[in-house]
């Protein structure tokens, strides 16, 4: 298969509740050769584990199958394959729904399947685990592809496979073009939340027409290089900015292991290549670590919250009336946490921007001790308490909570396994044991918890450098990009500028210490900076912030998708010249 053309690859949904029309965008909207769907998430494992629970022929994305209902016979028609990990904690059961819908509609299409990510015996060694599933690597379905399938479905794999997979069936790619592997792998990241590639979540959002953004897709090439880019007269927009904005998602450090390969971010060039076209090139790769990392979730125990509003004045006294109230019937609970989001302005023109939140969170390992009981309490007081009491709801009844962590495997343990449209099964051998690695041109700064108080916020007032000139106090967002997100109970912030003067600006400026005084949420935390030059990016792993993890509910923010933007509202003094940039020329 040398000398093939670019393979032309789209993804039709980020998340288990994207979009439903989007497969029929995808499919009508332009050429393409795979239609890629992303349904699988830390939370999702867990609500699919329950679906189980309930009916153990589920456990797969029921709305996929939906989608395929309408399009099946469209994507047959057009020529394109179908490649998702929709099959989730059931992947035969889904390729078995979806040959029933065939059949039921006369659409002559082969479906295989890849297995052997739920580990069973992995989960029952952890106990009460509700799922326990290795991330697979696109080698299976690469398997299927060659073997004729036109819809491939999978379990837990890592997301960047459907992209991987897909690009090694088509150039024909032997298990060591580490280099080429890695170049789909960030292809396939860039992919893999669908419409975060296109302008959706961006800091620059009010300079494209993002009402509707397309999907994305990539051009990948035979040497691993891509366009990413979207159909033609899709909203949003591709971008330099936006490309950057979807690498630094979630991604810890300038090495991003996967099962295949080990993807060298550090080494990544984006440059644009028409309007809405933004090539990726000069990717390496390394071999793959020897382990599979394995999610695990598990019903961590119950929970229950009321939220009280507190409107006008004496906004504290109200909130410390309330806790005294509650006291007693908080004593059994294992854990109990107030929060006050001074959400209200003085002198409101309105009844709610005169009000604040009061947030109050239990936790406990029996649903009786959070319980309506206790909910229940909280409502008693709404004679007897401070002047305007009400509830944001009526109370409710204690709900589990889940838990997410991560662990590892021998790759050599995990039976990965192609389900061929015949039937036959092919067992697929783990990737080539790893060499050592090269050290990273820019090796990552950790930093512990700081020993002593952190400064007060609004304080970070860093060395000016040579050649700064005056500065402004400013926003930082005035200058910088940022997208966050979570990674069990850890967060990452990758922030990225355009130029060349804000890079080495920002590379001075921002370090670990001047991140903990702006966030001082942080500054309990082991906080850990990544430099990727040729992306103008740093990008820090903040560890522990999330707790337990998105299902946990840890925080107000769970999933952390918004400490980017937090950090960008922080203020600190930013040299005049690089504020001047006359407004839509940023990233």
């Amino acid at each position: 298969m040398t000398g093939r053309r670019p393979l032309r690859i789209g993804n039709a949904s980020g998340f288990y509740g994207d979009r439903l029309d989007a497969v029929r965008e995808m499919l009508t909207g332009g050429p393409l050769d795979v239609l890629t769907g992303d349904y699988l998430a830390e939370l999702t494992m867990l609500i699919l584990g329950r679906d189980r629970l309930k009916n153990p022929d589920l456990g797969y994305a029921k709305t996929f199958l939906r989608q395929l209902e309408e399009n099946l016979g469209l994507a047959h028609e057009r020529g394109v394959r179908i490649v998702t990990n929709a099959g989730g904690l059931n992947p035969a059961g889904l390729a078995g729904a979806i040959r029933e819908l065939a059949a039921k509609t006369g659409v002559p299409v082969s479906v295989a399947h890849v297995e052997g990510d739920d580990l069973t015996p992995y989960a029952s060694r952890h106990g009460d685990a509700l799922t326990a599933n290795a991330y697979l690597g696109g080698a299976g379905i690469a398997a299927c592809l060659r073997a004729g399938a036109d819809v491939v479905v999978t379990g837990r794999v890592t997301d960047a496979a459907l992209v991987s997979g897909p690009a090694a069936w088509w150039f024909d790619w032997a298990p060591d073009d580490h280099d080429r592997l890695a170049g789909a792998v960030v292809a396939g990241h860039v992919l893999e939340c669908g419409t975060q590639a296109t302008g959706g979540n961006y800091s620059f959002f009010a300079r494209h027409d993002v009402v509707r953004p397309g999907f994305p897709l990539a051009e990948v090439f035979e040497d691993g290089s891509s366009v990413i880019t979207k159909h033609p007269g899709t909203g949003g927009a591709v971008t330099p900015g936006t490309v950057t904005a979807q690498l630094l998602y979630e991604t810890h450090g300038a090495r991003y292991p996967g099962p295949d390969v080990t993807a060298r971010l550090d080494t990544v060039r984006l440059e644009p290549a028409g309007p809405d076209r933004v090539r990726i090139s000069g990717v390496l790769g390394e071999p793959p670590p020897d382990t599979l990392k394995v999610g695990v979730t598990r019903i961590g125990g119950w929970r229950n919250e009321v939220v009280f509003v507190l409107t006008g004045l004496d906004i504290e006294e109200k909130a410390a009336l309330v806790r005294a109230q509650l006291a007693d019937a908080l004593r059994e609970p294992a854990v109990v946490e107030w929060t006050l989001s001074r959400t209200d302005h003085e002198d409101a023109p309105t009844q709610e921007t005169a009000s604040a939140l009061l947030r109050l969170v239990v936790r406990d390992a029996s649903p009786d001790r959070v319980g309506r009981s206790l909910t229940s309490a909280a409502i008693e007081l709404a004679l007897a308490s401070y002047p305007g009491f009400h509830v944001t709801a009526p109370p409710g009844p204690a709900q589990p909570y889940g838990v997410f962590t991560s662990d590892s495997v021998p790759a050599t343990e995990v039976p990965h396994t192609a389900v061929l449209p015949d039937g036959t099964r092919m067992r697929v051998p783990p990737a080539p044991p790893s060499a050592p690695s090269a050290p990273t041109p820019s090796a990552p700064t950790p930093s512990a918890p700081a020993p002593a108080t952190p400064a007060p916020a609004g304080t970070a007032t860093p060395e000016p450098g040579v050649g700064d000139g005056p500065t402004t106090r400013a926003p930082l967002g005035r200058v910088a990009g940022a997208r966050s997100g979570d990674k069990g109970g850890d967060a990452n912030i990758g922030v990225w500028v355009e130029s060349d003067d804000a890079w080495a600006w920002l590379r001075r400026t921002l370090t670990t210490e001047v991140f903990r005084v702006l966030l001082p949420e942080t500054a309990d935390l082991p906080v850990t900076r990544h430099v990727l030059p040729h992306l103008r990016a740093l990008n820090f792993t903040i560890t522990g912030i999330l707790g337990d993890g998105v299902a946990a509910a840890h925080r107000f923010d769970p999933q952390g998708k918004a400490l980017g933007e937090w950090l960008r509202a922080r203020h600190l003094d930013i040299p005049d010249h690089l504020l001047s940039a006359p407004e839509g020329t940023g990233p």
